[in-house]
């Protein structure tokens, strides 16, 4: 109060001196505020794309790179904690995507160079299950794929046939618990899908195979809630980018309008499927020989018998459906065990035809980080893959590698992807993959067409193979045809039966009543046992469990046989397609380095111009290889109810 008196009483002494002052002027009023229009946004350049563009490409390598190291870890070493660092790294990816994704909308309408064009294409068609933009969204789809994905690859199926065999003790934890999700009981061995794919290619007792066949499908069945609730998500996060579907958005990725990749699919398919209904007709009837009435002279064959679990290669059957026995050209895998071949050198032996045709050695690390046999201590996935790490050098497979032919090829075929990743690195990492996932596929498979019986003479495999007799031709036909052409209707089945899934044409209610009519349909197989919508038999493959697109196999098929043809051109072979190993031709070898080097750099016509001169997936190639066996089908097959 004191001080508040004081302030007062100056105030009045300063107000008197010099007598009384002028009245104050009121104060103005205030200005009103000048209304401004809010600054708008300014419009992205081409030069922000780039830029953008080029920082993006950079944090997802980072990202990508963590994820496939985390991958590794995961798929070699079978662990809850690996799982649980699997989901993490791939969750961390698909918020880094979701992002970039939505920030790439921004530069829509921008006409950018060629190769930011293509980035940014690539960038929108790379997802292959990605969730909504919610985090919590994110982390449930990437744990529902590890948890798919190893139920599929721990499966161990049990039966007290197996014991004939060979018994083995389940394994057991610290406290003496058994670890195998399969629990044996009395006189029972419990056997995983390693094994069983080992027994289905002997075994010929009708009810030992069908028993495998079962026990292995049904495994499958607690995937189904999980498969639902994954692809509703994943159908969610792909209608966000602005596709209808997942599966959409998978076949958004061949440069073409997804109804028209369809419709070409369809188109190929036609070529090639008078050639399968006649393999088809020729083997149903050598089945019928062999089991009698279980398998009909004119319907479907029971999916069990065909020497694979799936019935996607009908190779194991060769013993029963031979042309002409005794005329069959050397045996490979019985050579490979004579010869002592263990997993590094038959290996070395594919690496070996790479290079024959001037590519670059596998670098160092390819043989100090690969996982080239099975481990005896812990659970791993088995299924044979190629891996790029690094996006730069890193290259690596993860096989469990036996020395058999099939095995032989399998690493043809895997190196196939290691060298399209050793040579497109150039490339900003969101270039680096195939044209197309079939082109990356085929390469491996192409080569392994070369790998005749004169080239394995060429490297010391045998000291020498008979001259080749039209028999003799006709039977390694037969071979090469119960593998390739007898896939040709998997490989395209598995993604339609997906996309309808994805699109909506077929209800839950009837997943695996769908499944099985396209089983039908296409391959002509039906199911050795009764399916209800309580099984969930498209869950038993591994590419389905893991969210893998399947059409590329399909693709590779065909591709492979245009691959081929075209290295023969360039190795200067002028005789019969069959007859073509392009070994150790520089000629071919920079037709295929050529095309290796442009990555997804340009559309895949541009790419499968490169190396063939042809800009349409055609199956002309591959029935030109397989013309003599063609012949021979329909000559075998006069007179027999073909079809199903």
């Amino acid at each position: 109060m004191r001080r508040l008196a004081l302030v007062l009483a100056l105030s009045a002494a300063c107000a008197s001196e010099g007598g009384p002052l002028p009245p104050k002027a009121p104060p103005p009023p205030p200005k009103a505020p000048v209304a401004t229009a809010p600054e708008a946004p300014k419009a992205p350049t081409v030069e922000d794309a780039i830029a953008w563009l080029r920082k993006t490409d950079g944090e997802l390598k980072k990202l990508f790179i963590e994820q496939q190291r985390v991958s590794w870890v995961n798929e070699t070493f079978i662990t809850q904690d690996t799982n649980e660092l699997a989901a993490t790294a791939d969750q961390k990816v698909m918020e880094a995507m979701s992002r970039a994704l939505k920030e790439a909308r921004r530069f829509a309408g921008l006409s950018l160079p060629p190769e930011e064009t293509r980035m940014l294409h690539m960038l929108r068609v790379s997802a292959v299950l990605i969730a909504q933009d919610r985090p919590e969204l994110r982390e449930e789809l990437a744990k529902l794929s590890t948890e798919l994905k190893t139920i599929y690859s721990t499966g161990k199926v049990c039966s007290s046939h197996f014991a004939k065999v060979a018994k083995a003790e389940p394994k057991k934890g610290k406290k003496g618990k058994k670890a195998d999700k399969a629990e044996p009981r009395k006189g029972e061995t419990c056997i995983d899908l390693t094994e069983i794919g080992d027994r289905m290619r002997t075994e010929r007792d009708y009810d030992v195979l069908l028993e495998m066949w079962r026990g292995w499908h049904d495994l499958a069945r607690p995937m189904r809630p999980l498969y639902a609730r994954q692809s509703a998500l994943a159908n969610d996060g792909a209608k966000e980018l602005g596709f209808a579907d997942t599966g959409d958005l998978w076949r958004a990725r061949y440069d073409m309008p997804s109804d028209a990749f369809a419709a070409e699919s369809d188109r190929i398919w036609g070529q090639v499927k008078p050639l399968y209904d006649q393999l088809h007709c020729y083997v149903r009837r050598k089945l019928h020989d062999k089991y009698g009435d279980k398998v009909p002279t004119s319907g479907p064959i029971p999916a069990h018998l065909l020497g694979n679990m799936w019935a996607q290669e009908w190779g194991n059957v060769y013993s029963l459906v031979e042309p002409y026995p005794g005329q069959s050209g050397p045996d490979v895998t019985t050579a490979i065990g004579k010869a002592k071949w263990d997993a590094i050198k038959m290996v070395k032996v594919a690496e070996g035809f790479y290079t024959s045709l001037g590519l670059k050695p596998l670098p160092k690390t390819f043989w100090e980080r690969s996982m080239l046999t099975q481990p005896r201590d812990r659970e791993v996935v088995c299924h044979a893959s190629a891996w790029d790490l690094d996006y730069d050098q890193d290259v690596r497979i993860k096989m469990c590698i036996r020395p058999t032919e099939e095995e032989l090829v399998t690493i043809h075929h895997e190196l196939g992807h290691n060298y399209y990743q050793f040579y497109y690195p150039k490339w900003p990492v969101l270039l680096q993959d195939g044209a197309n996932d079939g082109f990356h596929e085929a390469i491996g498979d192409a080569v392994a067409l070369s790998v005749t019986p004169a080239y394995l003479k060429q490297i010391g495999l045998f000291e020498k193979v008979p001259e080749k007799s039209d028999k003799a031709r006709i039977n390694q036909q037969m071979r090469d045809a119960l593998d390739k052409i007898a896939f040709l209707p998997f490989g395209l089945l598995i993604d339609r039966w997906r996309w309808d899934v994805y699109g909506g044409k077929v209800p839950q209610t009837e997943w695996n009543a769908h499944w099985w009519a396209l089983r039908q349909k296409y391959q002509g197989v039906a199911a050795p046992a009764l399916r209800t919508e309580a099984d969930f038999d498209p869950g038993a493959k591994y590419h389905v469990a893991s969210g893998v697109p399947y059409m590329r196999y399909f693709l590779a098929r065909l591709l492979q046989f245009q691959f081929h043809r075209s290295m023969c051109r360039a190795a200067g072979h002028t005789g019969p397609l069959d007859e073509c190993s392009v070994y150790g031709s520089k000629a071919a070898g920079d037709k295929l380095r050529g095309m290796l080097e442009m990555g997804a750099s340009r559309p895949w016509p541009e790419a499968l111009a490169a190396i063939s001169g042809d800009k349409q997936m055609d199956g002309a190639a591959l029935l030109e290889y397989f013309q003599p066996l063609s012949r021979w089908l329909e000559e075998q097959n006069r007179g027999q109810r073909c079809g199903w």
